[in-house]
């Protein structure tokens, strides 16, 4: 049977070629796409940045960690500690290191640093001097020297003198004198050496065990525990002990407190999520591609199968024959594609770099695993894809296909009823799941994505019941046209269903992908934007335009605002032991006046009153699984450790995961400032207020538009990389399903022409008849997509009430553009150049 296979293989060559590209194809994404993963995964962090220049570095461990009855756990703090100023004392050679916001008025985002710390990175002083007065200052860029520039810091907007020009270095920077710089943060964030660290380690040692011995028995058990913990680890290591919450960090470890770092590393999972994304669907469409195709073929060949079993062949040799040739095609297809894929990877890394999906210090990696798991998934692909058409080949009767004519069999087998229903029923299933269990869930991907493939699944196996009512509804309007040419089209469409289903697949493919998940994810944008909006009573908002946040001085020259009412929150963090107080979790938190709260926001309450808010009580969602009035231990930003007791359990619509009175801020300041105007009151006052100080303020409306404009860019272009990556793959099984069908319709095209039908005629019926498909797809794609936006917006309208069924109708038209012109080319092209177009010889 594998002669007759390969023999198969070179006669019918055409029927499989669109599927030997598809597979190839698939195993190059695999490939390259598992690169990109190996390389998003071992590629090392740029060496250090800020720290370039000094051999050690010490800090404060910025990880909190929690003894649990299973043992520790720990999570990275969102307030740095700092390094206590008494140990600094005792390294008398170390550059003290602060670093804070501070950005000149209207300028791009800088960093405020001493200039002690010039040389660490190190900067070069290109012009001008070093600032000797507190009202002095160098930078980077942005400013003369000489100039007077107002510089923007958590104190608020100051004047100063550009003195000096540095050069470029990691950050952009405003270095000032070493006391001013104090003032502006008391806090010391790192200490810079040049000197060995092991004389590092062992100062810190002396000094460590100074400070646990003037502490005596009041430093209590905890410290005791730190210290004996230091001391073992230090026997285990063979190097002095620490001060406990220190750490010192040489070559490369100096890189974990450059500025670009958590960016670098969010950047690295963008990449990860696409490269995952995009290959799970490589193998969806894979295997739906290979499944029709060869489904396709097969009802092509009934009359050779119906031969082989006249001359003796069994259903088992008919069918290893089917898998013999999915064998040859896939481990042929798998193999180059497997070793071609790699090539791509870095022009995959390179348009993920410029869309600002991924890092750019990514290193392609060289690891043969990605091609071998291609080859592999590549002719698993294959087989799984074949099942179907192999037992159906099998099934064959020789003296019933022999008797046949070219009318198709039954368009729907039992099996077919059963796979199509019981998939259709498992997505129903998870929709349902999602909106009564987990309406939250329903916005991530990882929830969503599944449900549409089970989808398109469900409509491409069910899509021969579907494809008469449609090819009615869609032909119609052709019928009522004078001749019988939208006779003839909607006839034959409606008399070969598999062949029309099996055509319009890759449609169904591609549109119902992009119209699904664009849709979904403009409507989970706009939820999200309407959770986020819609508890805001306040008619303005101040914000930052960089990350800083607001300073001091702005905030109190909005609270003197007279007939404004000013409430700001600020974004913190708290921890908390779960999973039975083994696993310590980081949960976000607003800091808010209690006083004012209710006048800005309109915060959902089930149970208890935002009016007892104190320092020592905390508001939190349902999330938490808390009951009221319940002590619950947390740990605040800073690690420090605190009991509120909850006041008030708030609503799923609800702003904020919990709130928290100011005093938990810390040195974090203020994201966001509401501010209400009393009738009278001018909004110029408002806009006199915030200039100067790198804010900008805008009226609600306003707001909830912009916010939903950033939302849906960086939603859309994620799925945009991941459509632009699947659509090669849908084109080519497209462009193959009609070269098949269009090598079957020879003959009928020559009995067109029998029966007095010109060139022309013929090929107008032709590209039709392709149009006709691609609207069946099309439609069949669009039931799909209701049906996924339909169960996504029954989850979403619980969140934050009805909105919008909406699709991005400018990407799924394009996209439905082109499968209609590339149907009209790969039917007519084939049409105008074979023998079934002429008038056939008696």
């Amino acid at each position: 049977m594998l002669s007759i296979a390969w023999s198969t293989l070179r006669t019918r060559w055409l029927s499989f070629f669109g599927t030997f590209l598809a597979l190839a194809l698939g195993a190059a994404l695999t490939a390259a796409l598992g690169q990109v993963l190996a390389s998003s995964i071992s590629s090392p962090q740029p060496g250090p940045q800020r720290y370039a220049a000094a051999p050690v570095v010490v800090t404060a461990d910025d990880r909190l960690t929690v003894h649990s009855w299973l043992g520790t756990s720990s999570a990275p703090l969102a307030e740095p500690r700092g390094v206590p100023a008494p140990l600094a004392a005792r390294l008398p050679d170390a550059v003290v290191d602060r670093v804070f916001p501070a950005r000149l008025a209207g300028g791009p985002a800088a960093t405020g640093r001493p200039w002690s710390a010039v040389r660490a990175a190190p900067y070069k002083l290109s012009s001008g001097r070093a600032p000797a007065r507190s009202d002095e200052i160098a930078v980077t860029g942005g400013a003369r020297i000489g100039a007077r520039v107002q510089v923007v810091t958590s104190a608020g907007a100051r004047p100063y003198q550009v003195v000096g020009v540095v050069t470029a270095g990691p950050e952009a920077a405003v270095f000032f004198t070493d006391a001013r710089a104090a003032r502006l943060s008391p806090r010391i964030d790192a200490l810079v050496l040049w000197r060995p660290a092991a004389e590092v380690r062992a100062a810190l040692g002396t000094a460590a065990q100074r400070e646990t011995a003037a502490l005596g028995t009041a430093a209590g058990p905890e410290t005791a525990a730190l210290g004996t913990a230091a001391r073992r680890e230090a026997a285990a290591t063979g190097e002095p002990a620490v001060a406990a919450g220190l750490r010192v960090l040489t070559g490369r470890d100096r890189a974990l407190l450059d500025p670009s770092r958590e960016a670098g590393e969010q950047a690295r999972n963008n990449a990860n999520t696409i490269a995952g994304i995009a290959a799970g669907f490589a193998g969806f469409i894979a295997i739906f591609v290979v499944s029709s195709t060869f489904s396709f073929a097969v009802g092509q060949r009934r009359r050779e199968f119906a031969l082989l079993r006249t001359i003796g062949a069994t259903t088992g040799q008919i069918r290893r024959m089917v898998y013999g040739e999915a064998v040859l095609v896939a481990v042929t297809a798998s193999a180059l594609g497997a070793a071609l894929g790699p090539r791509a990877t870095r022009l995959i890394l390179g348009w993920l770099v410029s869309l600002g999906m991924a890092p750019a210090w990514l290193v392609p990696s060289t690891s043969t695993a990605p091609s071998v798991i291609a080859f592999g998934t590549g002719v698993l692909v294959s087989l799984l894809g074949v099942v179907a058409a192999a037992r159906r080949a099998s099934r064959v009767r020789p003296a019933e296909a022999l008797r046949e004519a070219g009318v198709e069999p039954r368009a729907m087998t039992p099996g077919r009823w059963i796979s199509g229903l019981g998939v259709l029923a498992a997505a129903v299933i998870g929709m349902a799941v999602n909106a009564i269990g987990d309406p939250a869930g329903a916005t991530n991907n990882k929830s969503f994505m599944p449900i549409v493939m089970l989808l398109i699944a469900a409509v491409g196996l069910l899509a021969p019941v579907l494809v008469r009512p449609v090819t009615d509804l869609l032909a119609g309007p052709l019928e009522r046209l004078r001749g019988a040419g939208g006779l003839v089209v909607s006839a034959g469409a409606v008399a070969s269903t598999r062949r029309t289903a099996a055509t319009a697949a890759p449609v169904l493919v591609t549109v119902g992908l992009a119209a699904t998940l664009l849709g979904g994810a403009a409507m989970t944008d706009a939820t999200k934007t309407a959770m986020q909006t819609s508890p805001v009573r306040a008619g303005h908002l101040v914000l930052p335009t960089g990350a800083g946040g607001l300073d001091r001085q702005l905030v109190e020259r909005l609270r003197a605002l007279p007939g404004a009412n000013v409430v700001t929150a600020t974004s913190t963090s708290l921890y908390t032991l779960e999973g039975n107080g083994t696993q310590l979790i980081r949960r976000p938190a607003e800091a808010v006046d209690p006083a004012n709260l209710t006048t800005a926001l309109s915060a959902p309450v089930t149970a208890g009153s935002l009016k007892d808010l104190r320092d020592d009580t905390i508001a939190v969602s349902t999330t938490w699984e808390l009951s009221l009035g319940r002590r619950v231990k947390l740990w605040r930003a800073d690690g420090s450790e605190a009991t509120f007791t909850v006041i008030a359990l708030l609503g799923e619509r609800s702003a904020a995961d919990s709130y928290v009175t100011p005093a938990h801020a810390f040195s974090a300041r203020p994201t966001v400032a509401y501010v209400g105007l009393r009738p009278g009151t001018p909004a110029s006052a408002l806009e006199h207020a915030v200039a100067g100080h790198n804010a900008r303020a805008m009226t609600k409306a306003a707001w909830i538009e912009s916010a939903g404009d950033r939302r849906a860019t960086a939603s859309r272009l994620g799925l945009l990389v991941v459509l632009g990556i699947m659509l090669c793959y849908t084109v080519i099984a497209l462009v193959n399903t009609l070269l098949m069908a269009a090598s079957d319709r020879a003959g009928e095209r020559g009995a067109l022409r029998l029966l007095g039908a010109t060139r022309a005629q013929v090929l107008r019926y032709v590209m039709a008849e392709a149009l006709l498909v691609v609207a069946v797809g099309v439609l069949l794609a669009a039931v799909a997509t209701l049906l996924g936006l339909l169960g996504l917006w029954s989850a979403l309208v619980q969140l934050a009430g009805p909105v919008p069924v909406s699709v991005p109708w400018e990407p799924v038209a394009g996209l439905v553009a082109a499968c209609f012109a590339l149907a009209v080319v790969a039917a007519v092209l084939p049409a105008s150049r074979t023998k079934g177009v002429d008038i056939p010889r008696l």
